[in-house]
């Protein structure tokens, strides 16, 4: 990606170095869970489909979310050398500027996430992030959450190597905050609490396919807008797109497929969704829920 002269956001908070970084696992109800419980919360709610959190909470028998910090390390802005967290904020501003124009455009005022890069664990509205959790968005304090070492993971263990990868995982999980703008993200809420356990599956990955075609329409419009894509790189996000498909997931960590358990689409719907978004720049196309076919 081209994105050496965009600007950065002012979004951006750095609490990594904040204090709060290590420990054996994730404390919950009382307990603490160790990285294998938490390796099959990453594989079920990957992205944010269903809160990992609150499967956290109920793989350790706890009722509800996970008690909340009283108060988050101090942020600051990344070291000027930091070349990636510099790429993070540039990406971040980018989709600052494309939904500020869609939501004018739309007669609406898009209100802008904060983006939290963090190591080990952190604080939420959500509860208490932890980096093996992979990024995510908390709607209680609108922003998103990422420990930037992911980023070799989605290289080494997702295949998914490229700056449009990376970017692309900041872009759904931005799209996700603007389905919490549009009120989409209050009414699936709503209407999980009142479905069975595999309505509620069906519910999230429509939720999770229209967070792809929305980081599809992000690309197609900053790329029609600032020109910062370079030959490869929609492949790369294709490449991302497919590797974190619950087809290809389940089949990685239990060798079988269990389509009434998928949370956010199998890889080529994830793959079409995130294509139609982008061959489009239109976010009315977007609309998942009233798709007869995903």
């Amino acid at each position: 990606m081209r994105m050496d002269d965009q600007r950065e956001s002012d979004n951006l908070e750095d609490r990594r170095g904040g204090g709060m970084g290590g420990g054996g696992g994730l404390r919950l109800g009382g307990g603490r869970l160790g990285i294998g419980t938490i390796a099959i919360a990453l594989v079920a709610s990957y992205f944010l489909g269903i809160n990992p959190l609150t499967v956290l909470s109920m793989l350790s028998g706890g009722g509800g979310m996970p008690a909340i910090e009283k108060s988050a390390p101090p942020a600051s802005k990344p070291p000027a050398n930091d070349e990636t967290a510099r790429f993070v904020s540039k990406v971040l501003a980018s989709t600052e500027d494309t939904w500020n124009e869609v939501f004018r455009a739309n007669g609406r005022q898009y209100e802008e996430p904060k983006l939290v890069l963090f190591s080990g664990v952190t604080p939420t509205a959500c509860g208490t992030g932890q980096s093996a959790m992979g990024p995510f968005y908390c709607p209680g304090d609108q922003k998103v959450y990422i420990d930037l070492t992911f980023f070799r993971e989605l290289k080494e263990r997702f295949k998914a190597p490229g700056e449009f990868a990376q970017a692309y995982v900041i872009a759904h999980e931005v799209g996700h905050h603007v389905q919490n703008q549009l009120g989409i993200a209050e009414q699936v809420d709503k209407a999980r609490r009142r479905s069975s356990e595999r309505e509620g599956n069906a519910l999230s990955v429509r939720m999770e396919l229209q967070a792809d075609c929305l980081a599809g329409v992000w690309g197609k419009r900053t790329d029609t807008m600032k020109n910062v894509l370079e030959p490869g790189d929609l492949e790369a996000a294709l490449t991302a797109a497919t590797a974190i498909g619950d087809d290809r997931l389940q089949q990685q960590a239990q060798g079988r497929i269990v389509p009434e358990s998928f949370t956010h689409g199998t890889s080529e719907q994830r793959v079409r969704w995130f294509k139609r978004g982008f061959e489009t720049g239109d976010m009315n196309q977007c609309n998942t829920f009233k798709a007869a076919k995903l």
